[in-house]
């Protein structure tokens, strides 16, 4: 195991050092092997993974620390946030040679917990896993988790009173547009050495460029384009797009009321929180800009123009567009061109007004095209589209099944999904978070002997489904 804490050799006001406060009497949930073996843990930790995820057993050289952070909140200013229950416990060279941080979310009371009470429930921990996981796996830039643990003897309340648990997260960086809103508010003398440690840390190739602070903008926001632009060809929505919840590798972090899109519907709220749809799924591009936009204005202290940085933002639209266009046409089995784009375009419109399940339908264009037609209210425009889509496919060259399988998934984490082993894990039963662990790790495979049913059923025509709550 080879630990770099580099985090906690910055400036200490940008953190709190503390150790977790033990989960009592844990029972174990789920643990990722693959991921314990990446991340080159030796094998005591993987036979004492539960104290570990637990926060009970901290091995030597780990450096719990809960970070400072700001953002802004349903668009509105929300102050100092930070680490309210998580820690960075330590950050170790993996097998890839990048740093990876080690972070305990429910972890108890710090600094920044602003009355919380420090904890996370089971019911919450679990969806983060299987999310995690899931996106990791349909290729999505994304943390991960190493495993979880839960304990009926703390329970802690929320709607209900429910099991404490603790999530043992693993990403590239816990970072997030939000620091850099804290150090401008609260300490600007460190927006520069910070700056410069994120660069290194992360966008190395840039460290000795005069223009440096102009091309890490101008990289974070083609990494912000790309993912978001997988969000939408995967049909997840994150729910809670906050700056402090977006990564400034652009990888995705902190789960909340996510989901991935059942039956089209680009309006789409997964958050019962939001009443004014702001993180709709068909928003997330805007809101991604606009999370930018704010970051941006927090590197004029770096003496970069604010000319050049609204034509660095002035490129997140040309770049998520290319990105999602690309995307599009391998969903379809089709080249890029604008032309294959639109047809792309034209069957979005079907699946909206039919109310299709999104996974499924595009699954279905690697042949099974009647089942489609069956689906459909409006036979005609279907078979316009298909005739239209059939001429474009014999145009190609490409083999369009192959492709159509390589990048439509079999299987999403559908909420049904989610619920149902929420629910067993609450009566004991940690069986079915395994058994969706293993399907969603071969998400573009058929697991006919793996899956039940409701694997691949969307909710029922005129059932809006899941708003997620927001407490976790």
């Amino acid at each position: 195991m080879n630990i770099l804490n580099r985090y906690g050799q910055l400036d200490p006001r940008l953190f709190h050092r503390q150790t977790p406060s033990p989960l009592p009497h844990p029972q174990p949930g789920h643990f990722n092997e693959a991921l314990a073996a990446f991340l080159n843990l030796p094998t005591t930790l993987h036979q004492h993974w539960v104290a570990l995820c637990a926060g009970s057993e901290l091995p030597d050289g780990f450096d719990p620390l809960a970070m400072a952070y700001a953002g802004h909140q349903f668009g509105q200013w929300a102050g100092q946030l930070g680490d309210g229950r998580g820690l960075l416990l330590t950050q170790l060279i993996a097998n890839d040679g990048e740093v990876w941080d080690l972070h305990l979310k429910g972890a108890g009371v710090t600094p920044y917990s602003r009355g919380g009470d420090g904890r996370a429930v089971l019911r919450s921990v679990i969806r983060e896993y299987l999310a995690g996981h899931a996106l990791n796996a349909l290729g999505v830039a994304s943390s991960h988790a190493l495993g979880f643990v839960y304990s009926t003897q703390l329970p802690v309340q929320r709607e209900t009173l429910e099991p404490a648990a603790t999530l043992l997260r693993v990403a590239d960086s816990h970072i997030r547009l939000g620091h850099f809103e804290w150090i401008n508010r609260f300490a600007p003398d460190l927006l520069q050495p910070f700056t410069d440690a994120v660069i290194q840390w992360h966008y190395p190739d840039l460290t000795d460029s005069p223009t440096r602070y102009l091309e890490f903008a101008r990289e974070v926001i083609r990494r912000t384009a790309y993912t978001i632009a997988q969000w939408q060809l995967v049909g997840f929505a994150h729910g809670v797009m906050n700056t402090d919840n977006l990564s400034i590798t652009g990888s995705t972090l902190d789960f909340g009321p996510y989901g991935f899109m059942e039956r089209f519907q680009p309006d789409w709220i997964n958050n019962h929180s939001d009443h004014q749809g702001r993180y709709s799924y068909q928003n997330q591009p805007a809101i991604a800009h606009w999370n930018l936009w704010v970051w941006l204005g927090q590197l004029l202290r770096l003496g970069v123009e604010k000319e050049a940085l609204q034509q660095a933002l002035a490129e997140f639209e040309p770049l998520f567009l290319g990105y999602y266009q690309e995307g599009m046409a391998q969903k379809m089995g089709l080249a890029p061109t604008q032309e294959h784009f639109q047809l792309g375009m034209e069957f979005l419109a079907i699946l909206q007004h039919e109310q299709l399940d999104y996974t499924n339908s595009f699954r279905l264009l690697a042949g099974d095209w009647a089942s489609l037609m069956d689906d459909c209210s409006d036979r005609e425009r279907f078979k316009q589209f298909s005739e239209r889509y059939r001429q474009a496919l014999n145009d190609s060259e490409n083999e369009h099944h192959a492709q159509i399988h390589t990048a439509n998934p079999v299987y999403v984490l559908r909420n049904a999904m989610a619920q149902h082993a929420i629910e067993r894990a609450y009566q004991g039963d940690l069986t079915e978070v395994a058994r969706l662990f293993e399907l969603l790790s071969n998400p573009y495979e058929t697991q006919p002997d793996n899956e039940r049913p409701a694997d691949r059923l969307p909710p029922a025509q005129g059932d809006s489904g899941v708003a997620v709550s927001c407490s976790s």
